[in-house]
């Protein structure tokens, strides 16, 4: 598979793990990336945050040297603040800074935030333009096809990141109107592969390597980001390397070893961030991994109960027995 340059940055592979809030933390980053992902993101980040020295945002900068290269995005509306944060972190070991201009969620929609860049194209030039010069590692754009059917508007978005300085821009398929409902519109990312220059990453709807090769059919895409698809299921990113290399596609990971891997992941959430919040942050990756397995909806019931890794332990021991 053609390897993805980033700037000056070149990926093993152009599979992307996603940046997800509540998701893409360090220990599920850890695990993408040992299943083979090219690159993988950070949860998104306020810029606003850092500049305050929010001490939890701080701590979300956190980044293992197992997992480079990473990709660490920031969010806001102010180009000067985004701008001046990006170079104070710049030391940090990320390969590449990308700027949020997806994200639907209302709060952040409402303060201007995320997907509502979308609708000033002069704004989104000035905060690409100054965050570019701040600092010389290359800066990317995510963003969405528009705000809502009647505004679609990537192409000249991403015309315009390109424009102003950025190296790659990400599409997602969806407008923000959709979150993340129906089905993701790959013609509009094409419609961006054919405006810009640089490194187009389709995103929305892959989760085989089917879906990767007719996204690279449809868009001409350079890379490919996963989001959802990556849920429980690290092991995406090495199913789809290996149907791309050997035209065989590998079997669903057996009861065992997905067992394994999630007390691994519990393991890992529980030195990161304590038990108590460890666990209760375990609850969806383990609804995640167990979907599609036997006795899984009875599973995920007592799931919700467990209160310490001991309690999730018992649980997935149980599960493997059958």
């Amino acid at each position: 598979m053609k390897k993805l340059t980033i700037g000056t940055v070149e990926l093993d592979n152009p599979l992307v793990l996603a940046p997800m809030a509540g998701v893409t933390d360090l220990p599920f980053r850890l695990l993408c990336k040992e299943m083979g992902a090219g690159l993988v993101c950070m949860e998104m980040i306020s810029a606003k945050a850092l500049y305050y020295k929010n001490k939890n945002t701080r701590d979300m900068l956190h980044i293992d040297p197992r997992e480079v290269p990473v990709s660490l995005q920031l969010f806001g509306s102010d180009p000067d603040c985004i701008a001046e944060m990006a170079k104070e972190i710049e030391e940090l070991p990320f390969a590449v800074l990308d700027i949020n201009m997806g994200c639907p969620v209302p709060k952040v929609f409402g303060n201007g935030d995320g997907s509502a860049l979308m609708k000033n194209p002069k704004l989104v030039a000035e905060i690409v333009e100054k965050t570019a010069r701040a600092i010389k590692k290359p800066v990317t754009v995510k963003m969405r096809t528009g705000v809502d059917d009647q505004h679609i508007n990537a192409p000249e978005i991403a015309h315009i990141c390109e424009e102003s300085g950025a190296a790659a821009v990400a599409v997602h398929g969806r407008t923000r109107e959709q979150y993340y409902s129906g089905h993701a519109d790959w013609n509009v990312i094409a419609e961006v592969k054919d405006r810009v220059k640089i490194p187009v990453i389709g995103n929305g709807d892959i989760k085989s390597a089917k879906d990767v090769l007719e996204m690279k059919r449809i868009t001409n895409c350079d890379g490919f980001m996963i989001g959802r698809g990556a849920e429980g299921n690290p092991w995406i990113f090495k199913q789809i390397l290996h149907a791309l290399e050997t035209g065989e596609e590998l079997p669903k990971p057996s009861i065992e070893e997905m067992c394994d891997v999630v007390l691994r992941h519990a393991r890992m959430v529980v030195e990161e961030k304590g038990e108590d919040r460890g666990i209760r942050e375990m609850r969806k990756h383990a609804a995640w991994y167990t979907a599609g397995y036997r006795n899984s909806s009875r599973l995920r019931g007592l799931m919700n109960e467990a209160k310490t890794y001991e309690d999730l332990e018992q649980l997935f021991l149980r599960m493997k027995e059958g």
